[in-house]
């Protein structure tokens, strides 16, 4: 097998989310939540599980720490909980909730490890969802409260963040398939959720650079590349729609400053927008969007074939992009495709020209246990690691600025809507007993982090 090197200083690490392992959702003041809303809701969540003991990190992150030190990484990325430090969305600061991240931070210092901080991932509080959540303007002027809060504490240590994790999940699962947190099915609300998202990224900006001198500051995208099933003009148009409404609505407004008019066109005919000036938008409001960021963080876990309802299969339509069989798929459904992650990269470099690029989240669900004996053998994680890592070495090797990677999760955890029937982490968790068992991916990654180099197939 050939080995693909990465350049001196490259950066690994691992990731987490606040809501998906903390636990702890009445300790030390912390504010509801719209996921502890939504998970106390019966029929939501797929297990019938909720969030409130998850991995217990809350009290548990000293060990957890000690883990990712174990591992070698050199960063850490981890989530803030926003009610834990407004437990209303605005007004008092609660001290103690900070207090946590503040031991944090200092523990990962100690230990040579670099925090990386996600301000927003997911965990809206559910006082600002009662006055109108993502879907009013004023949330947004609510987040840039919550950056002040935060960095104020934190930004004389941490010299890495992140704004928001995948507002499109936020946006589209929560506001308009209704999957997610606050489990609105309202198309038009959606776009106004992702604008105010957006939109308080831009605002936050300047607040982060600030109170933390010297910080590197971005937002996280989940970027999904599309490909026609097959060369019909019906197929290429389906992936069109598809990339505007996943990727471009979100890269467009904050690289070129505008909303892609294709997109929104597309909006228009599915009858979540009225012709003309988009109602959401104000003046000056794509100019913050559109700020310089210092990076861009990606989030890749598979690709899309796009294959429109208008084209029956056929002979007559031959699909070019065969179905890809369970066993090339993860537990998620998802298939496994590390070349996307290439091709992906090079896009994203080719069209927006970021300065430097981050996968924040790259890993896959598999259903692995531990064995009579305790050992956790995963070879499906394994051979998924070292292909993405090795479509990572080609895509710096073509040009782009890649800078570090960081593998979803570190812990198995809360899966969101599926509650704990999946697991992503590199550590299994007994849900039961909260004891941690490292899986022969985390020793794979750990030796990956070591020789700087992955061995895997071209």
């Amino acid at each position: 097998m050939p080995t693909h090197a990465f350049p001196d200083g490259f950066l690994w690490g691992v990731a987490t989310s606040a809501f998906q392992i903390e636990g702890a959702p009445d300790a030390d003041g912390r504010g509801e939540s719209i996921w502890d809303r939504l998970a106390a809701t019966p029929g939501r969540i797929e297990d019938g599980s909720d969030a409130r003991v998850a991995c217990d990190h809350y009290h548990r992150w000293r060990e957890d720490l000690a883990l990712v030190a174990q591992l070698g990484a050199g960063a850490y990325r981890f989530s803030v909980a926003w009610p834990r430090v407004l437990p209303n969305g605005t007004g008092a600061i609660n001290a103690r909730g900070l207090d946590f991240y503040d031991r944090l931070v200092d523990a990962l210092l100690e230990s040579r490890i670099r925090p990386f901080a996600t301000l927003y991932h997911w965990d809206l509080p559910q006082a600002l969802q009662d006055r109108g959540g993502w879907g009013a303007r004023d949330t947004a002027h609510a987040f840039v409260e919550y950056a002040e809060a935060v960095s104020m504490r934190l930004g004389d240590r941490v010299h890495d963040w992140v704004t928001h994790n995948e507002p499109w999940c936020s946006a589209t699962l929560g506001h308009e398939q209704g999957e997610h947190a606050p489990g609105h099915r309202d198309p038009a609300e959606a776009l106004r959720a992702a604008h105010h998202l957006l939109l308080s990224h831009g605002w936050a900006l300047p607040v982060l650079r600030r109170n933390s001198p010297d910080a590197a500051v971005g937002i996280v995208l989940n970027l999904v590349p599309g490909e026609p099933a097959s060369p019909s003009e019906a197929d290429r148009e389906e992936t069109r729609r598809f990339d505007g409404s996943f990727n471009r609505w979100y890269l467009d407004p904050l690289f070129r400053g505008r909303y892609p008019e294709d997109a929104v066109a597309d909006r228009v005919k599915q009858g979540h927008l009225l012709p003309g000036p988009l109602p959401f938008l104000e003046r000056g409001d794509l100019a913050a969007i559109s700020a310089p960021i210092d990076f861009l963080g990606v989030n890749y876990y598979t690709r899309a074939v796009l294959r429109s309802e208008a084209v029956p299969e056929s002979a007559n339509a031959p699909r070019t992009v065969p179905r890809v069989p369970r066993e090339e798929r993860t537990e998620m459904g998802w298939e496994v495709h590390p070349r996307g992650l290439h091709d992906l990269l090079l896009r994203v470099q080719r069209d927006y020209q970021p300065g430097r690029v981050y996968i924040t989240e790259n890993g896959a669900a598999f259903a692995d246990r531990p064995d009579a004996a305790g050992w956790v053998d995963d070879p499906r994680r394994v051979a998924f690691l070292r292909g993405h890592l090795a479509a990572c070495a080609r895509a710096i090797a073509d040009g782009v600025p890649l800078a570090g990677y960081f593998h979803w999760s570190l812990l198995d955890n809360f899966e969101w809507a599926y509650g704990y029937s999946k697991r992503f982490g590199l550590v299994w968790v007994d849900y039961e007993t909260q004891a941690r068992t490292p899986k022969a991916s985390f020793s794979a990654y750990r030796e990956i982090i070591s020789s700087n180099a992955v061995d895997a197939a071209p």
